[in-house]
C-alpha cells in the first residue's frame, strides 16, 4: 500500500525543511528503529502475531479461516527453524483467533480506507463500502449483473426456509420459479440439497456458500430479522394436482407481497435488496 503526503499545512510549519547533504544518508530519531520506515523487522526482534497474520492476509487473495492461518504459521516455523517464523511454531488456535480480533480494531480504529472483515470462508482484507464509487471506475468491466425482482424474492423465500421445494416457493409467491430458479443455480447462490420425505420426493433447494461470502454473512442466523421471518405462517403447497379452471400466474403478472421484503416494480432501473433491513 502507498503512503500519501498528508495535505494538512500545519504539520509543515514547525520547522523549515533542511536539505539533506550530499553523499550522506539521513540519520532516523532516536525513538524510531532502524528498518522501521521500510517495512523490514528490526534485527534480533520478533513481529507482532497481529501484524504477521496482518501480513498473509493482505497477500492472500482469498479469504482466510484460522486454521489456515495456524498452518501457515507452522509451515513457516518448521521451513525456516532458525528465522524469526519459529517463534509462532507452537501457537494455538485460539491465539490466532485473539490476534485477529486485536488486528480488527486496530484497523478500525486507524480510519483507513481498507476494513478486516470475517466471512462465512475465513478473514479477508477489503476496501471500505465508502470508497466504492472510485473503485467502480477503476474496475468498469467488474460490474455484476443485477438480479430481477422475482429472483430476489424466491432467493430470499430459500434463505428464510431453506430446505425449501420448488413447489412451496410456488405456494408463497403464487407464480411459477421456474426460470428464476435457473437463474440462481447457474450464479451459484442455491444449490440442490436433498429431496424432501414426501410422495414423489420433489427436490429441495438452499443457499451456497457462495451466497454468504456474497452478501456479507457468517452465517444464516446474521440475515436481517431472522428470528421473526423463519417463523411467520407461509403458505403451503398442497398434493392436489390444480383443476382445469386453476391459473398458474407468471412472473409478468400481480405476485403476492413477502412478508417483510420490500419489492422492486419490475422494469425500473434499480433492484432494492430484497432482504429487509
Amino acid at each position: 500500500m502507498s503512503n500519501s503526503v498528508s495535505s494538512d499545512p500545519t504539520e509543515f510549519d514547525a520547522a523549515p525543511e533542511t536539505p539533506e547533504p550530499e553523499g550522506e544518508t539521513a540519520l532516523l530519531p532516536a525513538s524510531v528503529p532502524e528498518g522501521v520506515l521500510s517495512g523490514d523487522v528490526p534485527q534480533g526482534e520478533t513481529p507482532r502475531l497481529a501484524l504477521v497474520i496482518e501480513a498473509i492476509l493482505f497477500a492472500s487473495q482469498k479469504a482466510v479461516s484460522p486454521k489456515e492461518l495456524l498452518a501457515c504459521l507452522k509451515s513457516a516455523a518448521a521451513a525456516e527453524p532458525n528465522s524469526v517464523a519459529a517463534a509462532f511454531g507452537r501457537i494455538k488456535e485460539g491465539d490466532v483467533r485473539e490476534a485477529l480480533e486485536e488486528l480488527q480494531s486496530e484497523v478500525s480504529a486507524s480510519g483507513r480506507a481498507y476494513q478486516l472483515r470475517e466471512t462465512a470462508t475465513g478473514w479477508l482484507l477489503s476496501s471500505a463500502p465508502g470508497f466504492a464509487p472510485w473503485l467502480r471506475v477503476l474496475y468498469p468491466e467488474a460490474k455484476p449483473t443485477r438480479l430481477s425482482a422475482p429472483a430476489l424474492e424466491t432467493l430470499a423465500i430459500i434463505a428464510y426456509r431453506q430446505p425449501i421445494a420448488r413447489a412451496d416457493m410456488e405456494a408463497v409467491r403464487g407464480v411459477a420459479v421456474d426460470g428464476v430458479m435457473q437463474t440462481l443455480l447457474d450464479r451459484g447462490l442455491v444449490k440442490i440439497a436433498g429431496r424432501a420425505e414426501v410422495p414423489g420426493r420433489p427436490l429441495l433447494y438452499a443457499t451456497t456458500q457462495y451466497f454468504l461470502d456474497h452478501f456479507g454473512l457468517r452465517h444464516l442466523d446474521e440475515l436481517p430479522n431472522a428470528a421473526e421471518l423463519r417463523h411467520i405462517p407461509l403458505p403451503k403447497a398442497t398434493p392436489s394436482a390444480p383443476g382445469p379452471e386453476t391459473k398458474r400466474l407468471t412472473d409478468n403478472e400481480v405476485t403476492p407481497e413477502l412478508p417483510g421484503v420490500e419489492r422492486t416494480p419490475s422494469g425500473s432501473g434499480e433492484d432494492s435488496p430484497v432482504l429487509p433491513e
